[in-house]
């Protein structure tokens, strides 16, 4: 009986099927199950195997030039940031420079073969350089330009002491980052089928390009915060920690001296902005790289769409706690380093206020994880370049911020001295580890959540139309009139009275007939495991409200960190317990995750705003 349900539609739809599947300019005749070709026969498989051998060379050959470049790269950098012998930022710079001269050849090489051959069909991956993602990249990329416009109005100040290449690297950076961006606008979704080996050598020299200007960036950043750390310690009593600065500022006279000033107050201000570009630009060069020569599947992304309504609470709840932030932030910045009362004080409040938001947000996710939990659904597990992408960033981002808390819980515990503040901290930290927990759960089974097609009404008709033998022409009336019974059921000739809400089946219907149906249609559970005040469309609107009040609370959590507001520097208390240089490193290493993974889990969760 349930044998009809993989035959085509139509002889159109039949015609069209075969047509897809061929490879030449006719379809191939059927064969039969004891041909050689048949999907049974184990050949195309082996011939899979070895076609898909030198797809996984390249890959491998690609990677490892990506790594190199990236170490050699690091290795740079570190000699600068220790001061070594017979290296200096000028080499550095210049290794820089160099890598994105050569991937602007690469892009405007792509770009005009692209332009050349814009007639001819290309793959697309939907679900890859989502609008809001493009426009969040470009706002980036503006602030990073005026970030090099600033750069260079330093390099002309101080032009007597500094070498060219202070102001060759800006210039360079600025055309960078405008091809750069005019680049992902246009081919970030692409499938790339010809050239593969020359562009998979291009698309991840890219990637790791960005990585290195992003580690440049969270360098020069993160010697900025250093050096006001190391001031404010004075002020909380721990005269025997090392106040040393790493002093960069160039041996000679800058004028206007004013205007000097504020440039290079300005250019640490804008460096999060410039962090948090390089950053999504290398993930969607990334998703680009693993794109290639990659077969897609013919199921289509469904659209996002935002929607405003019904979302006040959550956005009302979301809005407050930002203009909370903000608040704190500048009284943080105004007490930390003033004298040991207000630094103290300043601590407090900043753990009080982080302490009630974390809470906020843990219950939020759980919440929202409840819900998916009552509301049992089939989970889309298709392979996703850019899905997977973004789950694998949110767990490894998030282990940042849980090795300073584990670290600071260490520091509590084993500390002979605790300062009135470090309480505050101990509840903070576990809060810390918690909600990236909670909030890492919700997010990932939001994303790989399966979008509602039909209505509960509509796929019981379709298991009545089942059983009379009358599949096709009910489900694509079912599809067309909207998706309510009422409409539907007039066009069904057969089609049994309803009652209440739900139809009742034929006797021609038996009782197996109706099992195997109810497990071929997906064993969707009944909603009734839902409260009442859930059902249907308030589903949704709680949903979205989570998802709201979780969005603008993660762009709250990373207003703090990324202009200069991090107890984990100024509390001094594991700075004590593990020694000074330890400590450091282990925040200057973990921090940058940390802020990253606040913007990236906002955008997961527009994300999953747009698509609940």
């Amino acid at each position: 009986m349930l044998k009809g349900l993989g035959s085509p539609a139509s002889p159109r739809a039949a015609a069209s099927a075969s047509v897809e599947g061929s490879s030449g300019p006719a379809a191939c005749p059927r064969s039969s199950p004891s041909s050689p070709r048949s999907p049974e026969s184990p050949a195309p498989r082996r011939g899979g195997v070895r076609h898909s051998v030198p797809q996984k060379l390249a890959e491998a050959l690609s990677s490892q030039y990506g790594l190199n470049v990236f170490v050699a790269g690091l290795l740079l950098l570190l000699a600068w940031a220790v001061h070594a012998a017979g290296v200096g930022k000028s080499d550095l710079l210049c290794f820089l420079t160099a890598l994105m001269l050569l991937q602007l050849l690469w892009m405007l090489w792509y770009v005009g073969r692209s332009s050349a051959h814009r007639r001819l069909f290309r793959l697309k991956d939907t679900h890859a350089g989502a609008g809001w993602l493009r426009g969040s990249i470009t706002l980036f990329a503006v602030i990073t330009i005026i970030l090099g416009c600033l750069k260079i109005g330093y390099f002309i100040g101080f032009s007597e002491c500094l070498p060219a290449t202070e102001g060759v690297f800006p210039v360079t950076h600025a055309v960078h980052t405008l091809l750069q961006v005019y680049f992902l606008w246009g081919h970030a979704k692409d499938i790339i089928q010809s050239f593969k080996t020359l562009e998979r050598f291009g698309v991840i020299h890219s990637v790791f390009t960005n990585l290195l200007l992003w580690a440049n960036g969270v360098l020069n950043e993160s010697k900025h915060q250093l050096n006001e750390h190391k001031e404010r310690l004075i002020t909380l009593g721990f005269g025997n920690i090392t106040t040393v600065l790493d002093d960069h500022t160039p041996q000679c006279n800058c004028t206007p001296p004013t205007l000097c000033t504020a440039i290079s107050h300005g250019i640490y201000y804008l460096y999060p902005f410039n962090i948090e570009y390089q950053i999504l630009a290398s993930t969607m060069l990334y998703v680009l790289w693993k794109n290639i020569g990659r077969k897609v599947d013919s199921h289509q992304h469904q659209k996002m769409q935002f929607k405003s309504d019904g979302v006040a609470v959550g956005a009302a709840l979301g809005l407050t706690a930002l203009a909370a932030t903000i608040g704190v932030v500048v009284v943080y910045l105004i007490h930390i380093g003033r004298s040991k009362t207000k630094s103290e004080s300043a601590l407090i409040m900043f753990y009080l206020y982080a302490i009630t938001l974390l809470m906020l947000m843990g219950a939020a996710g759980l919440a929202g994880i409840w819900i998916y939990r009552m509301d049992e659904k089939s989970l889309d597990e298709s392979k996703n370049p850019a899905r997977k992408l973004d789950s694998d960033l949110l767990v490894g981002t998030a282990s940042g911020s849980w090795l300073i808390s584990w670290g600071s819980i260490l520091a509590i515990l084993c500390a002979e001295n605790h300062p009135s503040y470090t309480w505050y901290n101990l509840p903070y930290s576990i809060l810390v580890i918690l909600e990236k927990y909670i909030q890492n759960l919700f997010i990932i089974e939001s994303i790989h959540r399966e979008p509602e097609k039909l209505s509960e009404d509509i796929r019981t008709l379709r298991v009545v139309t089942v059983c009379n033998g009358n599949t096709m022409p009910l489900a694509s009336s079912c599809l067309k009139s909207g998706g309510v019974a009422e409409d539907v059921a007039p066009r069904g000739r057969d089609l049994p009275p309803a009652a209440n809400g739900n139809v009742h089946m034929r006797e021609g219907c038996s009782k197996e007939d109706e099992k195997r149906e109810e497990s071929s249609w997906g064993e969707s559970p009944s909603p009734a495991r839902l409260p009442c005040f859930l059902q249907g469309n308030a589903k949704r609107k709680v949903l979205r409200n989570i998802a709201a009040f979780l969005f603008l609370c993660n762009i709250s959590l990373w207003i703090p960190p990324a202009f200069g507001c991090r107890p984990e520097y100024d509390n001094g208390l594991e700075e004590t317990v593990f020694g000074f240089e330890p400590w450091i490193i282990v925040v200057n290493l973990a921090m940058p995750f940390s802020i990253f993974y606040r913007m990236h889990a906002a955008a997961s969760l527009f994300e999953v705003y747009c698509k609940i």
